[in-house]
């Protein structure tokens, strides 16, 4: 499998065919994947947008105030404004909007961002990445992947992610096959359209590279079955249900932190070899 950045690519704005664009400078092939950043399909789509057009409510007031404080400095309601109404829902308010989008993405602020959007103050994300996906797959004839970046509980840092996929089946399914000691595999569903999405972003960074499109060639999906569900049903996401109930406590953390720093100090001073198992010579 390789994968190439697609070069000269000029400036999307609203209206522009972006379909046309890619094919003008990228020799796809048949076999080809092609991953396209959100950020030029929400360029295209027109979804750019500035802080005036949301009148602030009380709930956005609020959740600016509560931030605001926590950051000491001042927050934006109009932001926040913004972000509830490009959400479903609210997972968190403070210290930071973690928000699920109307199409099932969870996202930081409902993946609005505020960089790299000449003549605008905003760029929202797509409203159907589904349908964006599908307009280029049908235009460019091979399987297209609309992506994204976003942190990743339980570690520091960004991925690529996909948000929008046509033509290819989000996920590979090995439930059922064979691992090679003959053992049947019971849970593995591989995401494939998200690992696609990280390998693109490794291409088209996150800066002033000016490229949001990458082509995968060679990627074979192999005889497994597929399955479209990526966004977890509300329903059965102990996460969700965990976060929607929990509150934010920074002096809990702090004490957590603390806590826990001691007993590492203890477990050291008590363990000079810094093995628990023996004792030391």
């Amino acid at each position: 499998m390789k994968l190439f950045a697609v070069d000269g690519l000029p400036e999307v704005r609203p209206g522009d065919d972006l379909s046309a664009m890619i094919d003008g400078q990228a020799d796809l092939r048949e076999g080809d994947v092609v991953c396209v950043s959100h950020t030029v399909v929400s360029k295209a789509e027109g979804r750019t947008a500035d802080l005036d057009e949301f009148e602030a409510g009380e709930r956005a007031r609020g959740v600016a105030a509560r931030i605001g404080d926590l950051a000491g400095e001042e927050k934006d309601p109009r932001f926040a404004q913004a972000v509830i109404e490009e959400s479903d829902r609210l997972l968190t308010e403070e210290p930071l909007l973690l928000a699920v989008t109307h199409f099932g993405h969870v996202a930081v602020n409902a993946g609005i961002d505020r960089s790299n959007v000449p003549g605008a103050e905003l760029l929202l994300l797509p409203a159907d990445p589904a349908a964006s996906a599908e307009r280029l797959h049908e235009a460019l004839g091979v399987p297209a992947v609309v992506t994204d970046t976003s942190g990743r509980p339980f570690r520091y840092g960004q991925r690529g992610v996909a948000i929008g996929w046509a033509g290819i089946p989000a996920a590979r399914d090995w439930r059922g096959e064979r691992d090679r000691h003959g053992r049947e595999l019971g849970v593995t569903v591989e995401a494939v359209v998200d690992e696609l999405a990280a390998a693109a972003n490794l291409l088209t960074g996150e800066g002033d590279d000016g490229l949001p499109v990458v082509v995968v060639r060679d990627f074979a999906f192999g005889d497994h079955d597929g399955s479209d569900a990526l966004f977890r049903d509300p329903d059965d996401d102990y996460v969700q249900d965990a976060l929607e109930q929990w509150s934010f406590d920074p002096g809990r953390l702090a004490a957590k932190g603390e806590s826990e720093g001691e007993n590492e100090h203890a477990d050291r001073d008590g363990d000079p070899t810094g093995d628990s198992g023996g004792e030391a010579p």
